[in-house]
């Protein structure tokens, strides 16, 4: 008999494919509505998710009124769903179909990089439809790699990385991650990395997030100080008039060494956690409200959640 672990692993498998088969199977705008109809019916019923992002609009935005906060939560249910349907179709729409529904933006920063034979850290948060900033360059011709925790279901990971890797991008588990980033950067490669997400004390520092101390993961500008790689940000927020996503490939980041590696780290995740920051305040209805972010707090400060 099958322990009861293995039979929840299949149920979650088959339940995921099932939502998955069904919105392949429909037009692209129409799987977006859909997805955007069931990210309302989420916002409906998951209580614990929606407390946890009021807490964390509470700390992001004191001066908000709670109605104003609400909208911006229950927008983050959409964008999650609008998400669902554009990733439903990454592995059946054709090169073509997939790239109609972006607009470009700053693209000629990566190019630029590239031809100067630089390596490439892009850097990006839970903005918008954060899969795009990876698999939307893969489509262009950029293909890259990009670090991801791997799920706990293998059936469902082994699915959704097939997805991710169609157009010739590759996954690099995030444990025991620093020796392939690097031998990627070293030997010309691009290498896709999230930051706004808590993180664990052993691989983290301490920096302001939306004024907030938060848990934040230093490998990004620790590598960056060790090679010579261009650190570029890249978002893929919804663009409601234009019924497009945009991916927005900023200009590089400065990156100052003075010697002090300590420091240089502290200064350099500070400032790539502010521009993860700057953009969610233009986008604040895209971002990941759901997640607790400032879960892990310094020694003897008191949980936010």
């Amino acid at each position: 008999m099958a322990k009861s672990g293995n039979v929840k692993t299949w149920l979650e498998y088959a339940a995921a494919r099932s939502v998955m088969r069904v919105l392949s199977a429909i037009p692209l705008a129409w799987a977006m509505g859909v997805g955007r109809l069931t990210g309302r019916m989420a916002y409906a019923i998951a209580g614990d998710l929606r407390r946890t992002g009021e807490r964390n609009l509470k700390l992001a935005f004191p001066e908000k009124t709670a109605p104003e906060r609400q909208q911006i939560l229950s927008g983050c249910f959409l964008s999650l769903g609008r998400q669902l349907g554009l990733f439903s179709h990454f592995s059946t729409d054709s090169r073509n179909q997939l790239l109609s529904l972006i607009e470009w933006q700053g693209l000629d920063n990566l190019e630029n990089a590239k031809a100067q034979g630089r390596s490439v850290i892009l850097f990006t948060g839970h903005v918008g439809a954060w899969e795009l900033s990876s698999f939307g360059l893969s489509l262009r011709g950029h293909p890259l790699s990009f670090l991801v925790r791997r799920l706990d279901n293998p059936k469902v990971e082994e699915r959704i990385d097939q997805v991710r890797t169609r157009f010739g991008n590759q996954s690099v588990d995030k444990r025991g991650a620093a020796r392939p980033m690097l031998k990627i950067l070293r030997t010309g490669g691009t290498l896709g990395l999230l930051v706004d997400l808590n993180t664990l004390d052993d691989e983290a520092i301490f920096v302001d997030f939306f004024g907030v101390p938060a848990s934040t993961t230093f490998m990004l500008a620790k590598i960056a100080l060790r090679t010579d790689a261009v650190v570029l940000p890249i978002f893929a927020p919804w663009d409601e008039k234009l019924g497009k996503f945009v991916v927005h490939t900023l200009p590089p980041i400065s990156i100052e060494r003075t010697g002090d590696e300590q420091e240089d780290v502290r200064r350099l995740t500070a400032e790539l956690s502010k521009t993860v920051e700057n953009y969610i305040r233009l986008y604040p209805e895209q971002w990941l409200w759901i997640h607790k972010r400032w879960k892990t707090r310094p020694p003897g400060e008191k949980p936010i959640y």
